[in-house]
């Protein structure tokens, strides 16, 4: 791909306000303007490189950033609750640049046809080894993720991705889907294939007879003379939002007081620098910020924020700096540290989008992408379909890639209503792209991803909106759980997300009729996280929809995706018409 004069200087453009450290080549080729984007002068002693919630893709894609991510109460209108216009007026990067399209969801189709694909471990590696040469002794954090996702990663029980992340050069990581592989496998990938090579660390995962660690919690390095501590938080409430059984002999949570122990003990042995590798999500690690001393950065995952800019929040110790690295391979943080006399000084942050136009593929990555997906190519490449439209799932409340899997769920199944989860993960596919079974596993792929029917009364669907909707809408982010909100297909109703517990959810019609409260519904779903409707529903779900896309005659509409009526919330920076 050859980029125009006009082109290439909107990737600058994009690049100067994103952070990136820009050359001055204004007639150069895509090569030239992926050497200028990726420029980024080294600056301090201590450099940590930061990916998070890859989600199992190997290869380059398309994924569309959300259109709603709604913040309530103090969280309202801040970071990383912007969109659109928002996001780009906070961050003070321009609209219709390579930096705008990677960031929001702003005239996404067109964008998308023009910078091309995102991620792909085959570009990120080149971009990883570009600025490990530049900063000598930066660690590469994986925020976790990584082991769940795709078809591949399902299929060979994370063993691609293991095996990649090795490659790619990951020193230090943290989980949280890769606890739904069970926890023998989980054990074995950690204690085995990662030994030696990759730091796997949880504070906060204990055994649940005696309280033992399960994993380290931190670990000491030293960089360039200064022992810098990384701290593993792994997602609070995974026994919560996956099924239990998986991880049934260990416990979770935030604990608080756990790490704040965890810090001083780094301290007492002589951490002049302390970083939180967190899955917490932002939320949570910004509230985490003003309670815990003595940490300097907090690396975030989770919540799939791709935030261009670093928060600082102030607290008894000083200040921690507070980074959400996006999703997908996206992104690639770059958090420099200036330490003098035994502390942080000074830094700098950036996080850079991996456009695969403009970093070439590494050789090595490359032909092991190539090899762990030979198996497997004819199976994943079988085109199911056509996409009359965008396809995606991003978003608090619903996207048209999940309204696709809604309509399957209902007509295959004969319900009148469906649920599909708040999953955050799923890549998007262009109109006119075709819709394979390799995306559909992106968008379904775990280990529990079987389809139900079930009855429910509509005092008990209420029930489960309103128990979701206080998951994701919960003033305190210590009570958000995971997610966003279920997607709902066949059922219309309104939500207002400030109102109290079992206070948000209204006016639920069925074709356009109130539902009754002590009436039987028929509700199609998937992903039980029960281990009594896992064992009463054996057929995956992505069986189900394949039936469904193939009955469609070759071509599939994107249909506009079913959102609940908003209450109260409007104007709000976190959301903008779709």
């Amino acid at each position: 791909m050859n980029l125009s004069k006009r082109e290439f200087l909107q990737v600058m453009g994009a690049g100067t306000v994103a952070g990136l450290g820009l050359g001055s080549h204004l007639e150069a080729d895509a090569q030239a303007a992926g050497e200028a984007m990726y420029d980024l002068p080294r600056f301090g002693n201590v450099s940590l490189l930061h990916m998070t919630d890859c989600h199992a893709q190997l290869l380059p894609l398309h994924f569309r950033e959300p259109s709603v991510n709604l913040g309530v109460g103090t969280m309202k209108g801040q970071w990383p609750h912007l969109v659109g216009e928002h996001l780009l007026a906070a961050a003070k990067m321009p609209r219709g640049t390579a930096a705008a399209h990677a960031f929001t969801y702003l005239d996404f189709e067109a964008a998308a046809r023009r910078y091309g694909k995102v991620g792909g471990f085959a570009h990120l590696a080149t971009l990883v080894k570009r600025l490990k040469a530049s900063r000598p002794g930066a660690l590469l954090l994986d925020g976790g993720d990584t082991w769940q996702g795709s078809a591949t990663a399902l299929w060979t029980r994370g063993q691609d991705m293991v095996d990649a992340s090795k490659l790619l050069g990951v020193d230090i990581m943290t989980g949280h889907w890769e606890f739904t592989l069970g926890m023998d496998r989980v054990k074995e990938l950690v204690d085995k294939e990662l030994a030696g090579k990759i730091a796997f660390l949880a504070q906060n995962v204990k055994t649940a007879d005696f309280g033992d660690p399960v994993f380290e919690p931190y670990t000491i390095r030293e960089i360039n003379g200064t022992r810098v501590a990384i701290v593993g938080q792994a997602f609070p409430y995974t026994p919560i939002a996956n099924p239990r059984y998986f991880v049934a002999d260990w416990t979770f949570g935030i604990q608080d007081e756990a790490m704040q122990k965890v810090v001083d003990e780094a301290r007492g042995k002589g951490a002049q620098v302390v970083v939180l590798l967190s899955h917490n999500g932002m939320d949570v690690d910004l509230k985490l910020a003003g309670r815990v001393a003595g940490i300097d950065a907090i690396l975030g995952g989770h919540t799939h924020d791709g935030v261009p800019v670093a928060n600082v929040v102030r607290n008894r110790s000083g200040q921690t700096i507070v980074t959400n690295a996006g999703s997908n391979g996206k992104f690639l943080g770059v958090l420099d540290l200036d330490v003098r006399g035994g502390r942080l000084f000074d830094f700098r942050y950036s996080l850079l989008p991996v456009f695969a136009n403009l970093l070439p593929a590494d050789p090595e990555m490359q032909a092991l992408i190539t090899r762990v997906r030979a198996p497997y190519e004819q199976k994943l490449g079988e085109v199911l379909a056509v996409t009359e439209g965008a396809l995606y799932r991003r978003g608090n409340f619903n996207g048209s890639g999940d309204q696709l899997l809604l309509d399957a769920l209902m007509d295959v199944q004969g319900a009148e209503i469906a649920f599909s989860p708040g999953f955050r993960w799923g890549t998007s596919l262009l109109a006119g792209q075709p819709v394979t079974r390799e995306w559909l596993m992106d968008m379904t792929a775990t280990t529990y991803s079987y389809s139900t029917l079930t009855e429910m009364t509509g005092e008990t669907i209420k029930a489960v909106l309103e128990d979701v909707a206080d998951n994701l809408f919960n003033p305190d982010p210590y009570y958000q759980q995971g997610g966003d909100m279920v997607r709902v297909g066949g059922l219309a109703y309104s939500i207002d997300p400030a109102a109290g517990a079992g206070q948000r959810i209204s006016d639920m019609r069925l074709n356009g009729r109130a539902l009754e409260a002590g009436r039987r519904y028929k509700v199609a779903g998937w992903a039980p996280v029960s281990e009594e409707a896992r064992a009463a529903n054996t057929r995956p779900v992505w069986e189900l929809v394949e039936q469904w896309l193939k009955a469609r005659g070759g071509r599939v509409a994107a249909r506009q995706p079913s959102v609940p009526r908003l209450v109260g919330v409007l104007p709000n920076p976190g959301f903008a018409p779709a």
